[in-house]
């Protein structure tokens, strides 16, 4: 079921049938996303969380590598929409530890964070504007969008094939 698609709290699903598609959906969340947007990435590990935030960077101007920051825990581009901070939360083992790094700096509103593993960083980081899961589905990953915010609800992309959110 789709809860109220189009408002916070919405619950919309789709599947991205290889890391193309997981890509192409990151984009799709660029092509949406303002300065200040909060995104946490949660999932397994190997469920397309860097590879989503590899389309985003990409279709935002960003032409290096993107590797996911499990060491120093975040990494910072420019882009053509502004900063963007991409965050790696794997090897936190207090969220405390986000005291040390500065990352109230980050979350200033200047540019747009997108959190891996948020849920280790506690309630010190809020809550976020689009919160979505990575799970394993078949071959291909299931991608849960959970808006926070009418920022959040924005960025969702109405790209197909969309499968309802179950209760």
């Amino acid at each position: 079921m789709v809860e109220a698609p189009g408002k916070p709290g919405a619950l919309i699903r789709f599947i991205a049938a290889d890391a193309a598609a997981t890509e192409l959906l990151g984009a799709q969340v660029a092509a949406r996303s303002t300065p200040g947007l909060r995104i946490f990435l949660d999932g397994e590990l190997g469920t397309g969380k860097t590879t989503f935030v590899r389309g985003f960077l990409a279709s935002v101007g960003h032409e290096g590598a993107v590797r996911s920051p499990t060491y120093t825990l975040v990494e910072p581009y420019r882009t053509r929409i502004g900063p963007v901070f991409h965050f790696d939360l794997y090897r936190l083992v207090h969220p405390r530890e986000l005291e040390a790094l500065g990352y109230r700096d980050y979350f200033d509103g200047s540019g747009i964070c997108l959190v891996e593993w948020a849920r280790r960083g506690g309630p010190l980081l809020g809550t976020p504007d689009l919160h979505v899961l990575f799970s394993p589905q078949d071959s291909g990953r299931l991608l849960t969008f959970e808006a926070q915010s009418d920022t959040g609800v924005a960025a969702i992309p109405p790209l197909l094939p969309r499968v309802p959110a179950v209760s």
